[in-house]
C-alpha cells in the first residue's frame, strides 16, 4: 500500500474506545515519521477492534497490537522502523503519547499513553504527541482491574479516526 504524501499532516487522531473517546494531538514538527505511521495506521483501520492489552496503574496504558498479546504489530514502513527521539520531548507527566518498543529502532504499531511522569523512558521511547482531550477516559481505562498488567475486562479501541483539525 502506498504511503501518504509528506504534505499529509492531520492534526490528531480520535480514539473511540469502549470506555469513551479521547483525542490525541500529533507532534509532526519533532517526529514526522512516527506521526505518519500512527495517523496512517489509524486511517487504514489497522487499530479498529484492537484492545488496550497492557495497563499499569500510575504508569501507562498500552495498545496498538492487532494480536492483543503485546508481541505483534507492524509499521507502515515494514515490520519495524527507527526511533525519532527528540531532546525537547520528554515523558513529563500524564497524557504523553509515545511509541512502545522492545529496544532501539524497533517501533511498529504499538503505542502507550502515560499516566504520570516517566523520565526513565526519555531517550528510549519516541514521544510523538499528547492527549488533547479525554484525559478522564485515559484515567478510567487505567482503573480497569488487571492481573499481571493485563486487563481482566477488555478495553476495546473500536475506531481510530484521523482529524484534520483538533476539536
Amino acid at each position: 500500500m502506498a504511503l501518504p504524501a509528506d504534505s499529509w499532516r492531520p492534526a490528531g487522531v480520535a480514539l473511540e474506545t469502549s470506555i469513551g473517546t479521547l483525542v490525541v494531538e500529533l507532534y509532526w514538527q519533532h517526529a514526522p515519521k512516527t506521526c505518519k505511521n500512527f495517523a496512517e495506521l489509524a486511517n487504514r483501520g489497522y487499530y479498529n477492534g484492537t484492545i488496550f492489552h497492557r495497563i499499569i496503574k500510575n504508569f501507562m496504558i498500552q495498545g496498538g497490537d492487532p494480536t492483543g498479546t503485546g508481541r505483534g504489530g507492524a509499521s507502515i514502513y515494514g515490520p519495524k522502523f527507527e526511533d525519532e527521539i527528540h531532546k525537547d520531548l520528554k515523558h513529563t507527566g500524564a497524557g504523553i503519547l509515545s511509541m512502545a518498543n522492545c529496544g532501539p529502532n524497533t517501533n511498529g504499531s504499538q503505542f502507550f499513553i502515560t499516566l504520570a511522569p516517566t523520565a526513565w523512558l526519555d531517550g528510549k521511547h519516541a514521544v510523538f504527541g499528547r492527549v488533547h482531550s479525554g484525559m478522564g477516559v485515559v484515567r478510567r481505562i487505567s482503573m480497569v482491574e488487571t492481573e499481571n498488567d493485563r486487563p481482566l475486562q477488555a478495553v476495546t479501541l473500536h475506531k481510530a479516526r484521523v482529524l484534520d483539525v483538533l476539536p
